[in-house]
């Protein structure tokens, strides 16, 4: 008899122990434009979010390590902070090679270790080794049209342009996320950004031949004009995305298959190209707005594909934002109708306060994670890559996660911080450094925030807690030095970090 359950039973513990695995990473949506975040002064709806915060675990205190785009992808897809690499500020730039060293461990990497089918669907933006030679560069930048439809054209496309594209675009593009450990890739590098058409895998969907249009580059569009297929349409991005991840789902399901899917999403980012259905929904007079709401239908979309493939049971969700709402979409315009982007925190994206990287935070895992609970602990996307090895009772290597911490007590109801401290920086690289509810802010003038009592931000209490900054600096130049913030074997960081604030700049000598 016991033999008999032990063999009903094993099955079932198994399965548990390799949930599926669905990363869904919105852009640039604020911490308050998740209606569960910031109930009072969110007037978007947001009925999936919603939904999702009723069955999961709603993180109040959850972070994006930067309050920008590349630096927060590099870091939860690897664990590991981007300042410990060359992106010691801003993003990869366009036609930017790779950041993700290729012998990193990845969330994907891993997953595959474990026998995970393993997909990304959405957007990079983490660099690629584009074929693009020298002599061919020329070709591939200076065109005169920026975002806003400023600027005129300066080159005429000529047929010798379109050979150099269809050169470049006929070869792989290697360097991309079927080489950082996802079997199966498709989407856009950066939405907004040349190459205009899908990759799918490491080639393009079609030989861009075009210039994308001017008219494209007007209210929030696309930012930069280069190579496009004919015809490109921004509004046609965002449900393709949304298709590929339901059909990834109904195969992995029917296959019966564990597999892992990271599905960063376009939106609510810039090109604010909004379907017809959804134009005017939000009632705010705002395309973001508008955009937010097309964005919580895609994540229905994906959760009802779950529980269409009979898995929704199996599968841990994470829903996050890789930083804060962008000031430059219309806020003001918005916060005068009442809905707050930032919900009670100070600033938006790029900042290194808390309305540029605190983000919408959620876990959902039926059976495991309470439906409906709420953790005020601090957690970083970074500690995604820890909580899966935690689940599968894998070791990480000492180069692996080096600043990753398991989720898995929280998300099992205990009541206790996993991580103390916790590093976030502004997109110019300016740090802050957490250590429990206090927050030090490295600029020329030390900044200090007890985020318990003022998690606005509003007074700067450095000057009152000299030896306590003091402390905290010292903490940070620990953490820096060793390679890592989590236990371990001490590892090298890729180049010498850059220290803040930076020593102002020894003047020029004037010439005689």
């Amino acid at each position: 008899m016991r033999t008999l359950l032990l063999y009903l039973v094993l099955p079932s513990l198994l399965f548990a122990a390799k949930p599926n695995f669905v990363i869904i990473l919105a852009d640039d949506l604020g911490y308050g434009d998740m209606q569960t975040n910031n109930p009072e002064r969110g007037k978007i709806p947001t009925p999936n979010m919603n939904r999702l915060t009723a069955e999961g675990m709603r993180f109040t205190d959850g972070h994006s390590s930067s309050g920008c785009c590349s630096p927060s992808r590099y870091t939860l897809l690897t664990g590991r902070y981007h300042w410990r690499t060359t992106l010691q500020s801003g993003i990869v730039g366009v036609w930017g090679k790779p950041l993700i060293a290729k012998e990193r461990v990845t969330i994907a990497s891993l997953a595959k270790e474990q026998g995970y089918v393993t997909a990304c669907i959405g957007k990079w933006h983490l660099g690629r080794d584009w074929p693009i030679m020298p002599e061919q560069k020329a070709h591939f930048g200076g065109f005169g049209g920026k975002a806003g439809g400023g600027g005129q054209v300066s080159v005429t496309i000529t047929d010798a342009y379109r050979e150099t594209w269809k050169v470049v675009f006929s070869q792989r593009i290697p360097g991309g996320p079927t080489e950082r450990g996802f079997d199966e890739s498709f989407g856009t590098d950066v939405p907004n950004w040349p190459p205009y058409c899908f990759i799918d895998g490491d080639r393009t969907v079609g030989i861009p031949s075009e210039l994308l249009p001017a008219s494209k580059l007007v209210k929030n569009q696309a930012s930069l004009q280069g190579p496009a297929l004919p015809d490109w349409q921004l509004e046609d991005i965002l449900p393709a995305l949304a298709t590929r991840a339901e059909k990834f789902i109904q195969t992995q399901s029917t296959a019966k298959k564990p597999f892992l899917l990271y599905l960063p999403l376009t939106s609510p980012h810039t090109p604010l190209s909004v379907n017809a259905e959804w134009k005017g929904k939000s009632g705010l007079n705002s395309d973001y707005a508008d955009l937010v709401m097309e964005t919580d239908h895609v994540l229905g979309r994906v959760l009802e594909a779950l529980k269409a493939g009979g898995v929704e049971n199996d599968t841990f969700v994470l829903f996050s934002s890789d930083n804060g709402c962008a000031s430059y979409i219309g806020v003001k315009d918005m916060e005068k109708q009442g809905h707050y982007p930032s919900g009670p925190l100070r600033d938006y994206k790029t900042s290194v306060y808390e309305g540029g990287h605190r983000v919408p935070f959620v876990v959902k895992w039926p059976g495991v994670v309470k439906a409906g609970s709420v953790c005020k602990h601090l957690v970083l996307q970074s500690d995604t890559l820890a909580t899966m090895a935690d689940i599968w009772g894998v070791k990480l290597p000492d180069n692996a996660g080096e600043d990753s911490f398991s989720l898995m007590p929280l998300l099992k109801g205990e009541d206790r911080p996993v991580r103390t401290h916790a590093v976030n920086t502004a997109c110019s690289g300016t740090p802050s450094f957490r250590d429990g509810p206090w927050k030090y802010i490295a600029h020329a003038e030390p900044e200090l925030y007890n985020l318990d009592e003022d998690l606005a931000e509003s007074m700067n209490v450095a000057p009152l807690h000299p030896e306590r900054v003091k402390a905290m600096q010292s903490a940070f130049e620990k953490l820096i030095r060793a390679g890592r913030s989590t236990p371990g074997v001490s590892q090298k960081n890729d180049i010498k970090v850059t220290r803040y604030p930076k020593a102002p700049a020894e003047p020029k000598a004037k010439k005689k």
